[in-house]
């Protein structure tokens, strides 16, 4: 069994979670306590990952950066390569699979911040950045941790929106999944099997931390 696919799923929800996480949470923070009609309709569109076929969005992400697109050829006339079928367009996948989770996740650990406080610190003169950092984001710590726990373990099994982007390239763009894939396609169950069995035990593992940090939160409050 190759390692070389699993390996490159870890990096890349390593580093899809990290992105995520920074715009997830600032998104969190913005929409919160908002109940304006442009911010529902910016969670519609951040939560649609979650129900829209993996196609439908590998091809808008297509459009949105592909050769032909202005960011896809701003990106490449910048850095000379591409953004599609690299290292990079999974990476991409990874942070749409993962977002919603850490919008949703961290959105609702934040809007049972006790308001009390945060007109407290208020009232004190802190700004409304400086109330997010130092009472928002310690309070609901639990809920955004749930939100990156569960985000990872998305990014971990991407397969269509990686494919439909990234490519199914190996030692570039093969992820475990696709690796998966293609050997059961090659009839190569015990590798199959064997990656199968790694990826499961990681992606079961941060199921049930974001599980237990989202009871924490709950019994917290």
């Amino acid at each position: 069994m190759s390692w070389d696919p699993l390996l490159l799923s870890f990096q890349v929800a390593v580093a899809s979670t990290l992105i995520a996480g920074t715009l997830g949470v600032a998104l969190a923070g913005l929409t919160a306590r908002a109940h304006r009609a442009g911010w529902d309709l910016l969670e519609v569109l951040i939560t649609a990952p979650m129900i829209l076929p993996p196609t439908v969005l590998g091809y808008y992400l297509l459009l949105a950066v592909g050769r032909d697109s202005a960011v896809g050829g701003a990106y490449e006339a910048l850095t000379g390569s591409p953004i599609v079928f690299t290292k990079t367009a999974a990476v991409l996948a990874g942070t749409l699979a993962a977002l919603p989770f850490v919008v949703k996740s961290s959105r609702a650990a934040m809007e049972e911040v006790d308001p009390r406080l945060i007109g407290a610190a208020a009232t004190l003169g802190a700004s409304p950045l400086r109330v997010f950092f130092t009472v928002v984001l310690p309070t609901s710590k639990s809920g955004v941790l749930a939100g990156l726990t569960l985000g990872f373990a998305r990014a971990l099994g991407d397969f269509g929106v990686t494919l439909m982007i990234a490519g199914n390239i190996p030692g570039l763009t093969q992820t475990g999944a696709l690796a998966i894939y293609d050997a059961i396609q090659a009839n190569r169950d015990a590798e199959a099997a064997g990656m199968a069995a790694v990826m499961t035990a990681f992606g079961v593992a941060a199921l049930y931390l974001g599980t237990r940090l989202t009871r924490a939160r709950r019994h917290a409050w």
